[in-house]
């Protein structure tokens, strides 16, 4: 099927993005010297939901040259970048998705991904694992396997293993330690700030930060908001993650009490209704609303629409203004949606590059070793492998164990 893209025009402005990430990405470029060596794709079909701009790409572009037939999607309505997907279909990669999607055509985009007929796939957020069980059920018998990007998917997969009705495996790749630890931390971290800064033009030092969520990408936003001078609250529902943020030197609060003392609120729990109406209710005039979470379902906008008088355009397309009666107005970014992806770049460069060979590789080693359906983990030796890439890129060194020293483990 031909692409489907908002204006081919934009590709020129699109490759310049993907050459510009090209180099920064060294761990994919080792994968991508091997694939188009070996071809260890041939014959396959890959069918890819992920946020679609330039880092995306480039794994797009890499799993073809592979040997695969690859179509892609993004996961979201707001964050695929129109000049990169301008520039992949002219890679030779097949490219459904447009930023600003309604509903109707995001879910249409994604069945003209599956359409291929896919063998693999890769997923964000359980959005092909979702149709293929709920709609497209005759295609599952084509599938080896796939691997999904990141915590809330993950969350859905083991939802559907646990009731029986995973119908393939799938390697969760989010649970690996160069992409958690990494991704989740120092991605999210900083790209959500990237997001809201160039939004607003507004300062953060001084200001109190409240933090929703103290995962791993709350721990990355937090300790981000404190680098920038932030005083940072964190809210959590897990005793465990709220004593480790008391002891990082974080306040520790419900939100129903953050709610009146924030300037800034970011959500990055993957669970809906974090922010509602009782907490709007008692907010600072000013307040700035960000989600950083997969779905738009953790700021309930739904909520503080209702309860609004009337809307205010902010000062570029990604920031609404919402009037209430007292007279207070609290500004949404991105709709509620990823805002370091609908209002930015999303991560950087050379992040991606760690969890985007973790997912080549791990396509690879399904193919590999065949598995009945259910959610496993990457395997170590990709983990240990893509760490020490991009060691080997930073030129760091490390140390070795002695043989002495393996025969001393060894011997307990």
């Amino acid at each position: 099927m031909p692409s489907q893209i908002k204006d081919a025009a934009l590709a020129p402005l699109g490759h310049a993005k993907l050459d510009w990430v090209i180099p920064r990405m060294p761990v994919l470029a080792q994968i991508r010297n091997r694939y188009v060596a070996e071809q260890p794709f041939k014959d396959q079909r890959i069918a890819i939901s992920l946020h679609l701009e330039a880092k995306t790409a480039v794994l797009a572009q890499i799993l073809h040259e592979g040997g695969a037939k690859v179509a892609i999607t993004s996961s979201n309505p707001l964050t695929a970048q129109d000049d990169v997907a301008a520039a992949l279909s002219e890679r030779g990669v097949e490219v459904h998705a447009w930023r600003g999607t309604v509903p109707e055509e995001f879910d249409r985009l994604h069945h003209a991904v599956l359409d291929i007929e896919p063998t693999l796939i890769i997923d964000d957020g359980g959005e092909l694992t979702d149709r293929l069980h709920h709609k497209r059920r005759a295609l599952v018998k084509n599938i080896h396997g796939g691997a999904e990007e990141t915590t809330t998917g993950v969350t859905r997969l083991k939802a559907l293993a646990a009731d029986g009705r995973l119908a393939y495996p799938m390697i969760a790749v989010n649970d690996a330690d160069m992409k958690h630890l990494f991704d989740n931390r120092y991605g999210t971290g900083q790209s959500t700030w990237d997001g809201i800064i160039r939004t607003t033009n507004l300062v953060i030092a001084g200001t109190t930060v409240v933090v929703a969520g103290y995962g791993w990408c709350g721990k990355g936003v937090a300790e981000r908001a404190r680098g920038l001078g932030a005083h940072v609250i964190v809210t959590e529902i897990n005793p465990i993650r709220a004593t480790e943020a008391v002891m990082d030197g974080y306040r520790v609060m419900p939100m129903h009490e953050a709610a009146a003392l924030g300037d800034f609120f970011v959500t990055v729990t993957g669970n809906r209704d974090v922010i509602t109406e009782p907490h709007f209710s008692v907010m600072k005039d000013g307040a700035v609303l960000a989600n950083a979470g997969h779905f738009d379902v953790e700021v309930s906008v739904t909520q503080l629409r209702a309860m609004a008088e009337d809307t205010i355009p902010g000062r570029n397309s990604s920031i609404v203004g919402y009037r209430l009666k007292s007279g207070r107005v609290l500004w949404v970014l991105a709709e509620g949606r990823l805002v370091n992806l609908a209002a930015g770049d999303g991560h950087p460069a050379e992040i991606m590059d760690l969890t985007f060979a973790l997912q080549a590789l791990s396509l690879e080693w399904l193919l590999k070793h065949p598995k009945t359906p259910g959610v496993y983990p990457v395997d170590p030796a990709i983990d240990q492998w893509v760490a020490t890439i991009r060691l080997s890129a930073l030129r760091v060194n490390i140390d070795t164990l002695t043989p002495e020293q393996q025969r001393y483990l060894a011997s307990w």
